[in-house]
């Protein structure tokens, strides 16, 4: 494949451009002049500067890429709107560019969220037939992108993933969870076990590298996840075999969360800078069930996630103390 692919930089861009250089596969990576290129400084990719909105720039760097994987989007942000600019109205104008200007794109394949879908009632986990009820702004705009993905699919071949929480090296969300626990200390919200489909960011990237070019995936959504789902206790104890530590449970009543999302908004709006902590990240909280069904994509292209919470968590530890972030 000739790849063209946004959000190289972040998490789970990086992981992915390393992966399909080491399948083989040409990337050239959508950057910003702005860019933090520590992830990737080192990789032989083929690097374009320019941005969602320039149509112009676009062409010049869809040009003789066969495929588009687009990673790119905003999980925080100083106001509401600005989800659905960057989520929906970026994931727009790059598909239009394409469709306009008949640009010869062989598969788009989008990079959603489970917040697209929304919690699960039960254990019971929710498959993409499931009607979606996102319970954040964020996952509204990540929806938002994805039906208008969808209203595309008979002028320009898609595939939707909707990967659940992604943990691994350089991620810094879950990463603040295993600081606390270090810390000794279990967060539990609203003094409740929450139970949570997670996916280890190598087998998410793998499922992703797949799917873009497996002809059963052409115009279908997938979740990528472990097979079985585990609550933050599971982390956790993961978490405190590799310090060989003990921890506590400290319950955290909802009033306390949402004063603290409150003071860090109002932060945020000081410093300019969104936090992961705020009225939205509150909202995603309150379910105790974010559990999807991985079986669809194993089904039609035979993916299961490889690497369980047991050897996932180790190597993710390591690494955040190889990097001194630990």
């Amino acid at each position: 494949m000739k790849v063209f692919l946004t959000g190289a930089t972040g998490f789970v861009g990086s992981h992915l451009a390393e992966t399909l250089l080491a399948e083989g596969h040409q990337v050239r990576a959508l950057l910003r002049t702005s860019s933090n290129l520590q992830w990737i400084a080192d990789l032989n990719l083929d690097c374009f500067y320019g941005n969602l909105f320039n149509s112009q720039e676009l062409v010049a760097g869809l040009k003789d890429t066969d495929t588009v994987i687009h990673v790119a989007g905003l999980t925080k942000a100083l106001k509401n709107e600005d989800y659905y600019r960057i989520n929906y109205e970026g994931t727009r104008n790059l598909i239009d560019t394409i469709i306009q200007h008949k640009l010869p794109v062989k598969r788009f394949v989008y990079i959603s969220s489970q917040a697209a879908a929304g919690p699960s009632d039960s254990m019971e986990p929710r498959t993409e037939a499931d009607p979606p009820r996102p319970v954040s702004e964020y996952g509204k705009s990540k929806l938002k992108a994805e039906e208008y993905v969808l209203s595309k699919k008979d002028q320009l071949p898609i595939t939707i993933i909707r990967p659940p929480a992604v943990y691994g090296p350089r991620d810094t969300d879950i990463f603040r969870f295993f600081k606390t626990v270090r810390m000794g200390i279990i967060p539990k919200w609203q003094n409740r076990d929450k139970y949570l489909s997670f996916v280890y960011v190598k087998d998410l990237v793998q499922a992703i590298a797949l799917a873009a070019s497996h002809p059963k995936a052409k115009n279908k959504i997938y979740f990528v996840a472990e097979p079985l789902p585990h609550s933050w206790d599971e982390v956790a104890y993961e978490a405190l075999k590799f310090f060989k530590k003990q921890a506590i449970h400290v319950p955290i009543p909802l009033a306390l969360v949402k004063s603290i999302a409150f003071l860090s908004e109002q932060w945020s709006k000081i410093t300019k800078k969104p936090s992961i902590i705020n009225q939205q990240k509150v909202a995603e909280l309150l379910p105790d069930f974010w559990i999807c069904s991985p079986q669809k994509i194993k089904k039609d292209l035979g993916f299961e996630a490889p690497t369980p919470l047991s050897k996932g968590v180790p190597e993710t530890l390591q690494w955040y103390l190889e990097q001194g972030w630990l």
